[in-house]
């Protein structure tokens, strides 16, 4: 094992010097990085609960209780618990389907899932207007049949599924075509079902990935606001999301309120943050200690 690890040491150390940038250099590109992000996101981040906090934590409470910010938020949690375990389902079946298998079709649906990416959320809005509203394709049938989709809760969950749904799939799909097909074909040969090879071989490999994915999707499905806006009609206290609540607030020169719902979403962001690099941490603590595992394995 010592051999082992002194060779590694001995070929690795070459490289590291000779990659490695002279501290001038690297000291530079941190101070920029570090001013840069100073005043594109701590200042902003900084400003947003100052004013938030300016008034007092009193007015900041009761600016977060006020029937219209509870409906907001309730609204904003419940598109997000739709939106995301939606395309949790979606994302696994897309990436599974496109590493996994070969079948006609496939690029046309990988550009399809990033499709979101290219199209303006607020055109994505416009579309669901154009089937869905009064004059739409589908307007007519709606109000023949009572189903209300526009202003609505069930337009903004729609919305936000359609502008959400590449973060999951995006994610699995590179890991699951680095992992290869090999393990699942051994299960099918031992007798396992695809379920079970699902939940005992794919989903193990996947896990990290997949919850990455679900958070950088909850994140903007929370946030979001081009979509939002368009199919939701603003109605206050009914179909505000908090993104569109928080413009009204503004517009309406009410900033304490708007910059205490503005700090409820910042702070739900730094959740995600954390969240994403205790991950991120577990991940290569796991890779870390199956390295070990395996460097122990070898003969001297």
């Amino acid at each position: 094992m010592a051999g082992v690890i002194s060779r590694l040491q001995r070929d690795t150390a070459p490289a590291a010097v000779h990659t490695a940038e002279p501290a001038p250099v690297r000291w530079a590109l941190l101070t920029v990085a570090v001013l840069f992000l100073g005043l594109v996101l701590l200042l902003p981040l900084a400003g947003v609960f100052f004013e938030a906090l300016r008034k007092g934590v009193a007015l900041y409470g009761r600016a977060l209780i006020e029937p219209d910010a509870l409906a907001a938020i309730k609204l904003t949690l419940l598109t997000a618990a739709i939106a995301v375990p939606c395309n949790l389902v979606f994302g696994v079946a897309a990436a599974w389907a496109i590493a996994k298998f070969e079948f006609r079709g496939k690029q046309l649906l990988t550009t399809l899932i990033d499709l979101p990416f290219a199209v303006s959320p607020v055109v994505s809005g416009l579309i669901y207007v154009l089937l869905f509203g009064a004059q739409g394709w589908f307007g007519e049938w709606l109000q023949a049949h009572h189903i209300k989709l526009l202003f609505a809760v069930p337009g903004i969950v729609l919305a936000t599924i359609f502008v959400t749904f590449p973060f999951v799939a995006r994610e699995l799909i590179p890991l699951m075509q680095a992992q290869g097909t090999d393990e699942e074909e051994s299960a099918l040969v031992l007798g396992a079902s695809g379920w079970q090879t699902f939940w005992r071989v794919t989903l193990p490999n996947i896990k990290w990935g997949l919850f990455y994915g679900v958070i950088l999707c909850n994140a903007r499905a929370m946030g979001e606001f081009g979509a939002v806006a368009v199919v939701s009609g603003r109605i206050r206290g009914l179909t505000n999301t908090m993104p569109l609540h928080v413009e009204i607030l503004y517009n309406e020169f009410n900033s304490v309120a708007a910059f205490a719902m503005a700090s409820l979403l910042a702070v739900l962001a730094l959740a995600t943050l954390v969240l994403k690099n205790l991950i991120e941490w577990r991940a290569r603590r796991v890779q870390t200690l199956a390295e070990r595992a395996a460097a122990q394995q070898e003969p001297p």
